[in-house]
């Protein structure tokens, strides 16, 4: 099934182009709402005298919620259609991002466990609300998308989400923002998820038939099948699938490296490299980071498409051999420019397997019709695998310092390394068979 083979009109290409364009740019605002904790992380201790430990509570509670809802919101994603979910989840978390910030001026809160409840509830909300997003997405793209043009939709996939990154790593690493007091980077991603909910309303559509163009199949595991989509329809379809159980698995694995790495960074360059969100050497180490994870979506895109015969597990299971390297080399710290370099590695491989499984797999493995379930399965596991990086992580940081911060998530890029190749040659097969 070659991707020369499918052709579309240019009336097709010009509508989907709007489409993925302005949902991606919509998820990028949330992720940029959702990314900027880390770049409060410090402030908060700073602020208010609290330890990594409890800091890393909030991190906890909230990403453990996000993913509990993303495995139940998907098939709530796939009844309503990507569109309203992304609506729901772009306006949850404008509301909360506000919420989170204006806590700074509820001094009847005080600074203590009540101030602490509030931020961690008010966070806890905005992930819930998150937690629609990727499912959105994929749930829309999935009907957009035949199943040997989604390599190409990973690269996508994944260069929205680095663009919601590199919002957060540019605009909070500016002189300007450095300045203004730590709620500010909460206010500024919720303006910008506001507008991009408007613009989701105004010009998304879940499908082409509902653009006014002809439908077509895109061929994937839940095409021909006419049943009625119901709960027990998708999670027969994707809790069930052995392959889709395996995808799961690693991407708890791919949670606690991803988190891991993503929640700590800016922490770790200000307390063990010394430098602050404005200076130079931090804003190129993050300009590289947000670049590597571009690339990585490309790379493994291209990768599955042209390699590897569509297939997502062989790119997969490289992106996690390079974390490991990198971990390695974070652990070891030979030098900053080594870290940088590792830093730098382990985004684009962080990004290759995100891509792969949460964003292709998801399609490939759920279909048309139950994308948004898988979606929430492999993402939902991989936020239950970050929610061990907050109090978790920070308990081991506050106890043993950063030199266990790599060494941590070694093991969990190994084992979604050994899964991947036991999914070596998985497809998914027209009208559901694996």
């Amino acid at each position: 099934m070659a991707t020369a083979s499918i052709q579309h009109t240019p009336e097709f290409e010009k509508r989907r182009t709007l489409n993925w364009l302005v949902l991606g740019l919509t998820y990028a605002a949330m992720y940029m709402a959702r990314y900027n904790f880390g770049f409060a992380n410090k402030a908060l201790s700073d602020t208010y005298g609290w330890d990594k430990a409890q800091v890393g509570t909030i991190i906890s509670t909230a990403t453990l919620i996000y993913g509990l809802s993303a495995l139940f919101n998907g098939p709530i994603a796939d009844r309503l259609g990507g569109r309203k979910a992304m609506l729901i989840g772009a306006i949850g978390a404008t509301v909360f991002n506000l919420a989170f910030g204006l806590g700074a001026y509820l001094g009847f809160l005080g600074t203590g466990a009540v101030l602490l409840g509030f931020l961690a509830t008010m966070w806890t909300l905005n992930m819930y609300f998150q937690s629609y997003s990727a499912l959105a997405l994929i749930k829309v793209n999935s009907g957009w998308f035949h199943v040997s043009e989604r390599g190409v939709f990973s690269a996508i996939f994944g260069s929205m989400i680095q663009s919601g990154r590199a919002l957060v790593y540019f605009l909070m690493a500016t002189a300007f923002m450095v300045a203004l007091p730590w709620q500010w980077k909460f206010f500024l991603p919720a303006i910008c998820t506001a507008v991009m909910a408007f613009m989701t309303y105004r010009v998304v559509q879940d499908s082409p038939k509902d653009a006014g163009l002809p439908d077509f199949d895109p061929q994937d595991a839940t095409s021909g099948d006419t049943e009625k989509i119901t709960f027990s329809y998708v999670a027969r379809k994707v809790f069930t699938n052995p392959v889709a159980i395996t995808i799961a698995a690693a991407e708890f694995c791919t949670g606690f490296v991803r988190h891991g790495f993503e929640q700590w960074f800016p922490r770790y360059m200000q307390e063990v490299q010394h430098l602050p969100f404005d200076h130079p050497i931090f804003q190129k180490g993050a300009a590289g980071v947000v670049l590597a994870g571009i690339a990585g979506a490309f790379v493994a895109g291209f990768a599955s498409d042209k390699l590897f015969g569509h297939r997502r597990p062989p790119v997969a299971f490289i992106g996690y051999v390079l974390q490991v390297i990198c971990l390695y080399i974070v652990w070891k710290a030979p030098s900053l420019d080594w870290v940088i370099a590792a830093f730098t590695v382990n985004s684009l491989a962080i990004s290759m397997v995100h891509s792969m499984l949460s964003g292709t797999a998801s399609m490939d493995f759920g279909g048309k019709r139950a994308a948004a379930t898988a979606a929430g399965m492999f993402d939902g596991m991989q936020y239950v695998g970050g929610s061990f990086t907050g109090a978790g992580l920070g308990w081991l940081l506050d106890r043993y310092g950063w030199g266990a911060w790599g060494p941590s998530m070694i093991g969990f890029a190994a084992i979604g390394g050994i899964l991947m190749l036991f999914l070596w040659n998985a497809r998914p097969s027209r009208g559901g068979g694996h």
